[in-house]
C-alpha cells in the first residue's frame, strides 16, 4: 500500500454521511446526488474511502465513489464494532464512528469494493420481496388456523383472508419466474451443473449464485461455509472450558435454511454426502450435525463444479483426498 494513501473514514445513515480524514478533519454531507457531488470534489487519486455495510444506505454512495473512479472499501459493520471495542472507545456518535473507521483503514489491510452485476442486485431485490411476501403468507396461514380453532370456517372475513393469500402466492410465483429467468439468462451453464447436485434444487442453486455472485466473490468453499454461517464455531480454552462446537449462524439466513432443506435429499440420494452423513452418524455424533456437514459437502461440491464448469459426477473422486 502507497504510504501516501490518505484514508478517509465515512458513517452513513439515512439523511446524511459524516466524513473523517486526517487532512480535513470532519465533515458532513447530505446523503443525495447533490451531497455525493459535493464529497467527491474533495478526493483525489491519494485518498481511499472506507464506509460500514449499513443496510441500504451505504450502496448508492458507494457506487457513486466508484464509478467516479475512486477507491472504496465496504466493510462488515461487525469487524468495525470490533474494532471499536477493541480500543476502548466509549463514545459513541456518527463522527466519532467516522474517526475510527478512518483509523481502522490506516492500520488494517483493506479489500477494495466493486459493484455486484446489474443482474444479480436486481435478483437480490426480487428475493427480499419474495421473501416479504413469504412472511405476509405464513402471518395469514397463521390467522387462518387460530381462526379455524375457533370455528370461523366461513364468512366476509375468511374469504378475504384466503383472496389474500392466493394473491400473494400468486406474486411469489411471479417474482421467482422473473429471478429464474436473470440467472439463465446470465449464467445459463452455470444454473444447468449447479442443479445437476443431487439434493440442490432451483430456487436453492439461485440462492447460491446470487449470494456468492457466481461464486467469484469467494476463493474456497470453506469462505462461502464462513460466510453463510455454516462453519463449525469451537469453544474451548485450557482444561476447564469446553463448549459445544456450534455453527455461527451469521450471514443469509434463507440460503442456509435452504441449503439446511436440501441436506436431507442429499443424504439420501447423493452418494459423497450420504456416505458423510453416515459416516458421523456411525461415530455415535447427532443427525442434525451430519446434516450440517452434508451441508457444507454441498457447499463444496457446489463450489467445486462452479470453477470446472464440469456437471455432477456421482463417480468422481477428489485429488486432494
Amino acid at each position: 500500500m502507497n504510504k501516501n494513501t490518505i484514508f478517509v473514514g465515512i458513517d452513513i445513515s439515512k439523511d446524511v454521511f459524516d466524513v473523517y480524514s486526517p487532512e480535513e478533519g470532519h465533515r458532513q454531507f447530505t446523503n443525495n446526488v447533490y451531497g455525493f457531488k459535493s464529497f467527491v470534489k474533495t478526493l483525489t487519486p491519494s485518498h481511499w474511502c472506507i464506509m460500514e455495510a449499513t443496510a441500504c444506505y451505504h450502496y448508492q454512495l458507494s457506487l457513486y465513489i466508484f464509478e467516479k473512479g475512486h477507491r472504496v472499501s465496504v466493510m462488515n459493520p461487525l469487524i468495525i464494532k470490533r474494532y471499536i471495542q477493541m480500543k476502548l472507545n466509549q463514545i459513541k456518535t456518527d463522527k466519532s464512528d467516522a474517526k475510527m473507521i478512518c483509523q481502522y483503514g490506516q492500520e488494517q489491510s483493506l479489500l477494495l469494493w466493486h459493484p455486484d452485476p446489474e443482474y444479480v442486485e436486481e435478483c437480490k431485490m426480487l428475493q427480499t420481496v419474495t421473501q416479504l411476501y413469504f412472511k405476509q403468507t405464513t402471518a395469514i396461514k397463521n390467522k387462518l388456523h387460530s381462526l379455524g380453532s375457533k370455528g370461523h370456517t366461513k364468512g366476509l372475513m375468511i374469504r378475504s383472508l384466503k383472496r389474500q393469500l392466493k394473491q400473494l402466492q400468486k406474486e411469489i410465483n411471479l417474482l421467482e419466474t422473473q429471478m429464474e429467468l436473470l440467472i439463465k439468462t446470465h449464467e445459463p451453464e452455470l444454473f444447468t451443473i449447479i442443479t445437476s447436485i443431487p439434493g440442490i434444487g432451483k430456487k436453492t442453486a439461485m440462492l447460491l449464485i446470487i449470494t456468492t455472485n457466481s461464486f467469484k466473490d469467494f476463493e474456497s468453499c470453506k469462505q462461502i461455509s464462513s460466510f453463510l454461517g455454516l462453519a463449525p464455531n469451537e469453544r474451548s480454552s485450557g482444561s476447564s472450558v469446553r463448549g459445544r462446537s456450534r455453527i455461527s449462524k451469521t450471514g443469509n439466513p434463507i440460503v442456509r435454511n435452504h441449503l439446511f432443506l436440501c441436506s436431507f435429499t442429499a443424504s439420501i440420494h447423493n452418494p459423497q454426502c450420504k456416505a458423510l452423513y453416515e459416516r458421523i452418524v456411525a461415530k455415535g455424533k447427532s443427525k442434525k450435525l451430519a446434516l450440517i456437514a452434508v451441508c457444507n459437502k454441498l457447499i463444496k461440491q457446489a463450489y467445486g463444479i462452479s470453477k470446472s464448469r464440469i456437471p455432477y459426477d456421482k463417480n468422481y473422486v477428489s485429488k486432494l483426498n
